[in-house]
């Protein structure tokens, strides 16, 4: 179970993302990600007050917190990356940030199996060569390499806050989050801003309002399947398999962008199936 939840986990991130980074070449990219956890925050809170789930409140909700206050700014500079270089190269590179998570879970005694070591060995080394030789050339600029490593980071320092967070409440702590995410991304954007208005803005937000709300959507339910990932087995195999996400963001860049992919890129889509096949075989 613990397998499947990871792997669904990883289809809505890397869904999320692809919408994310489509939306962040027509919008700003902080508006993008300001809107989109906005509109996610409204359906979770709705949901928490429904089903009185802030009787769960406990001391874990720090964590919550904690990942709501980075969460924005890894968002912010993933999403910049993604408009500054293909999707295809990009989003791989983000997968060096589970090392956070399968840190933290080996420090707090997570001791993967053998065929589990096999399987995280040969998935990392499938993103990797996903992200394809182009990572260290001219459509890699350098900015768009310490945006998507900051944002590595920033994403696995969320996946071990939010799964620590969820102890004491799922949606609780998702809404939490996400409130969080909006009151530190609204108050960045409107610094940001300053008063000024960027021409044509709000015609182009309200044309795309639908997509905003189903990135918002998508990446909420993947850190709630992925927190159920978490706590209901390895830590260190959930975050490996949940980081995934960028096989799916490269292939529906191939699919709807028509960006074109390298041997080696296909090799290494590959080689993290043949992985995420190890992992669910533990």
């Amino acid at each position: 179970m613990t397998a499947v939840l990871a792997l669904s986990a990883s289809l809505l991130w890397g869904v999320a993302d692809f919408g994310g980074g489509v939306l962040a070449r027509r919008l700003p990219a902080l508006t993008v990600v300001v809107v989109s956890q906005l509109m996610a925050a409204a359906v979770l809170l709705l949901a928490v007050l429904a089903t009185g789930s802030w009787t769960d409140a406990s001391p874990a909700l720090w964590y919550a917190v904690a990942a709501g206050v980075i969460g924005p700014f890894a968002i912010l500079a993933f999403y910049r990356a993604l408009a500054l270089g293909p999707m295809g190269v990009v989003s791989p590179l983000t997968t060096v940030g589970i090392a956070v998570p399968v840190g933290v879970g080996l420090a707090l005694g997570d001791r993967p199996g053998l065929p589990q070591l096999a399987g995280i060995a040969v998935a990392l080394a499938g993103v990797v060569l996903a992200a394809g030789p182009e990572r260290g050339g001219p459509t890699a600029a350098r900015k768009a390499l310490l945006l998507t490593l900051g944002a590595a980071f920033g994403f696995g320092s969320c996946m071990a806050l939010i799964a620590h967070a969820t102890t004491g409440g799922l949606l609780l702590a998702l809404c939490v989050q996400r409130l969080c995410n909006v009151a530190v991304g609204g108050t960045t954007l409107l610094v940001t801003l300053r008063g000024a208005r960027p021409a044509g803005l709000l015609p182009r937000l309200r044309a795309g309002l639908p997509a905003l709300t189903a990135v918002g959507l998508a990446d909420v339910a993947a850190n709630g399947v992925y927190a159920l990932a978490s706590n209901g087995g390895s830590a260190a195999a959930a975050a490996v398999l949940a980081s995934l996400y960028p096989v799916v963001t490269a292939l529906m860049a191939r699919g709807v962008l028509k960006e074109r992919l390298r041997p080696v890129q296909v090799v290494g889509a590959g080689l993290a199936v043949a992985g995420t096949l190890l992992l669910a075989a533990s």
